[in-house]
This record gives C-alpha cells, sequence and structure tokens, in this order.
C-alpha cells in the first residue's frame, strides 16, 4: 500500500488582496492561468514506497501583502555557483514589473550583511541594474560563508530595514539559517514571508529534478576532461586526473563522465575502493595503460576519503573539511609507477573555481528564471518557510524543513552509475576481496 504524504505550506495568513497581474480564472481560454493552493502534484509512490503530494507554485489571485507597501529583501549565501546573477535578476524583475513593487534591497554578502559589526551597506535594486547580470558569473551581491546562526541580530536588522519578505538564496546550511531566521520572527509576531531559491551546485537537493547551475557545471566540467584526454593521449602512459565539485554525491562527475565519453575512471563519494593490492584502484590504472597506454580519471571531492588522514574542523558552513583527494591520488599514482619504474605522464586538473564563478548556461539561465520568478509570487502570496524547485517538470512549493533535512546521493546500485560503468568502461568493483569494504 503507497502511503501519501501531504506537503503542507505555511503562510502568514489569509490573502485578500488582488493581484495586479492580469491572468485567468479558468482553462480553456487560451489565457495564462492563476494557481490555486489546490492545484498539485504527486511523486513517487512505487510499490512499497510514499508518495509526496506537492503544491504547484505560481501567481495567486488574492495576495497576502499590497505590494506598495512591500519592502523585499535578497540575500546570497555560501560559495558560488552559476546562475545566481540569473535568479536575483528574476526575482527583482517579477516584484518590480509584475507586482508594483518599488523598494528591494540587496543584502551584501550573505548572513554577515545583516550583521551590524560588519557595517556593509544596502545595495538597493531595480531592473536598471538587473538588466544584464546574467551575463556575468558570480553574485552582484557578494557572497560568505556563516552568520546564519546569529539570528537574533539577523532579525533585529530586518525590524531595522521594515522587510516584509526575505529572499534566501543559498545552499543547505543558508536554508536551515532561513528556518531559525523564520522560528525567531515567528516568536516576534513578525510577518515576513522567508522565501528560499535552493543553491546546491552538487544536485543533491531531496525531492527535486535538479538544483540550478548543476548543468552549467557538467557543462563546464567536460571541458576540462577533454582537456585531460587531450593531455594523456599525447604522451607516454600519459593519464589525466580531473578532481570535480561533490562532498557528499558524485552526481558532477558521473554525469561528466557520461557527457565527455572521455572518462575511464570516475571516483564518487558514494562507492568505496581500495587503493593497492590486485582489484584495487591502482592495479586497474595500471591494467589500463597496458592495453590503451593512456588513462583519464574523474573525481568527486568528497571520494576516497576513508584513505585520507581526516581533516579536522568545519568551514563557516559548517560542512566538514576534507582532505583533498585529488592532491592525494596525484601522489599516490607517481609513487606507485615510480616504483615499478613505469614512466608515466600525469596531468591533474582542479577546475572547480572557474566552474563556480561561470555565467550560466542557457539551459540553467531559464531555470533560474522560472525559480525566482515563482519565488516572487510564492512570497506575495504569504507563503514562508518555503523552498521553490521543480520536480517531475512542475515548479512546487516544498516545505524547508522537509527539503533540508536529507541529501540526495548517487545510488551505487541504480541505473545511473550504471551506465557510467558502462560509459567508462571501469571494474563493477575496485575492492579487495575480504577488505571489509561495503
Amino acid at each position: 500500500m503507497i502511503q501519501d504524504i501531504q506537503f503542507d505550506i505555511q503562510a502568514l495568513g489569509p490573502r485578500s488582496i488582488p493581484s495586479p497581474l492580469v491572468f485567468s480564472r479558468s482553462s480553456g481560454d487560451a489565457m495564462a492561468n492563476y494557481v490555486s493552493d489546490d492545484e498539485r502534484i504527486r511523486t513517487g509512490g512505487a510499490p512499497g514506497s510514499q508518495a509526496f503530494i506537492m503544491e504547484k507554485a505560481g501567481p495567486r489571485e488574492k495576495l497576502y501583502f499590497n505590494p506598495a507597501h512591500v519592502r523585499a529583501g535578497i540575500v546570497t549565501c555560501g560559495g558560488l555557483c552559476p546562475g545566481l546573477n540569473d535568479v536575483i535578476r528574476a526575482l527583482v524583475r517579477c516584484l518590480w514589473n509584475r507586482y508594483g513593487v518599488r523598494r528591494i534591497a540587496g543584502i551584501r554578502y550573505g548572513y554577515k550583511g545583516l550583521i551590524p559589526e560588519y557595517a556593509l551597506p544596502i545595495k538597493e535594486l531595480d531592473p536598471d541594474i538587473v538588466d544584464d547580470i546574467h551575463k556575468i558569473g558570480g553574485s552582484i551581491l557578494g557572497t560568505s560563508r556563516g552568520g546564519g546562526e546569529r539570528t537574533e541580530e539577523i532579525v533585529d536588522a530586518i525590524e531595522r530595514l521594515n522587510l516584509n519578505v526575505l529572499f534566501a538564496i543559498g545552499g543547505d546550511g543558508t536554508q536551515k539559517g532561513a528556518l531559525a531566521i523564520a522560528d525567531e520572527l515567528e516568536k516576534r509576531h513578525l510577518k515576513v514571508a522567508v522565501v528560499g531559491i535552493p543553491k546546491t551546485i552538487d544536485n543533491d537537493l531531496r525531492f527535486v529534478d535538479r538544483s540550478f547551475g548543476f548543468e552549467t557545471a557538467v557543462d563546464k566540467a567536460t571541458e576540462a576532461v577533454s582537456a585531460a584526454h587531450a593531455e594523456a593521449h599525447s604522451a607516454i602512459n600519459g593519464i589525466g586526473l580531473v578532481k570535480l565539485m561533490g562532498r557528499d554525491s558524485g552526481f558532477i562527475a558521473v554525469h561528466t563522465a557520461l557527457a565527455t565519453h572521455e572518462a575511464n575512471f570516475v571516483l564518487i563519494p558514494e562507492r568505496r575502493f581500495d587503493l593497492a593490492g590486485p582489484n584495487g584502484f591502482l592495479s586497474h590504472l595500471e591494467r589500463r595503460l597496458e592495453r590503451r597506454k593512456h588513462a583519464v580519471i574523474v573525481v568527486a571531492e568528497g571520494a576516497g576519503q576513508e584513505l585520507l588522514e581526516a581533516a579536522e574542523g568545519a568551514d563557516a558552513s559548517g560542512n566538514k573539511k576534507l582532505s583533498d583527494i585529488g592532491a592525494f591520488l596525484r601522489g599516490e599514482i607517481l609513487r606507485y609507477f615510480s616504483g615499478k619504474g613505469t614512466e608515466i605522464n600525469l596531468k591533474y586538473i582542479d577546475p572547480s573555481y572557474m566552474i563556480r564563478s561561470s555565467p550560466a548556461v542557457p539551459t540553467d539561465s531559464m531555470y533560474c528564471e522560472r525559480l525566482g520568478t515563482n519565488a516572487a509570487h510564492a512570497a506575495m502570496a504569504g507563503k514562508t518557510r518555503v523552498l521553490i524547485g521543480m520536480v517531475n517538470g512542475e515548479i512546487v512549493h516544498l516545505p524547508t524543513e522537509q527539503a533540508v533535512a536529507s541529501r540526495n546521493k548517487v545510488d551505487p546500485e541504480g541505473s545511473l552509475y550504471r551506465d557510467a560503468l558502462d560509459a567508462t568502461g571501469q571494474a563493477l568493483s575496485m575492492i579487495n576481496e575480504g577488505s571489509g569494504h561495503a
């Protein structure tokens, strides 16, 4: 039996203000429609599993906020990701052009822009300022890690700025910070909508089809892998080693391997491997060189952490620090073949920051436009503690608390990883018998 789970979305109160948007109330008239809270999509529901019923995003016929009274704030937090400027642009243009909101505050450098000790000025936003920002990478507001835990100070600043809406663009830590902000706002009986646009370049957001910036990351990563292949193919026993993003999940690495058709190994956090031994990675790499005289390795940054000395501490976002698997593998490969007296030519490429700071490719830019616009619709309707994402091809409202409760991972037994093994020719397992690895 399938259990249907309703994802209820919180609202600040009943809606009574007519929307200035002129859409249709009925279907069949060839006009764009308003969306009702009763319109839902259903995802999941395989035998023995749960099905999730989610509220469709989109413009509501009645608003909670009077647009003339709204003061909106936009903040970008965490690491850079392609598409940040696209989301900012979509938010500003929808609020200004569609709803008539004339006070839009850009919060500088993440949540720290709301903390007094940093003394960071607000950047007032309008359509002229954001018109061309989608053509450049980064965030025109700047970004930073940390600060979101200083909830009371942030809410003090929200009160001082007279914000009615806060749009939080960021990853797991940002959205958990947004939940804490929403809790404090509720405790103070402040009617402020907190709407999240989740930013996770690793594509590990629970429930959604994909996160913005992911397709750009794969596009740019394929360029690095193609360069590594050219170097490897042109040298005696050439080896190209490319490290890509992916702290806890290997989606970028796997999709890049599938897209390039030039990777021979794809190493991800979800699949352990042995380094030495007859069935270890180094032995498989040696056999690859014997057969083909070159090899290309794609490794996600979180792969193989059990092989390294653990890094201590966490970054400002609360993420556990990772040891450098790319530099480690480079050293181990050089040591292994030097010990055997085998000449190799190894090129190590880490394009991570070039990828993160790239402008969005068209498919991502289009997606960011839809996310930003629907976030504006949700906020004006008084939705709060909500994230905007695409599920089964539909833009939906997700309860923030549910969406950040866990992260998606590549299933080592699933079709995506199986297809990557077919594309690379990698062994099904690189674990020695009796090693004890799962």
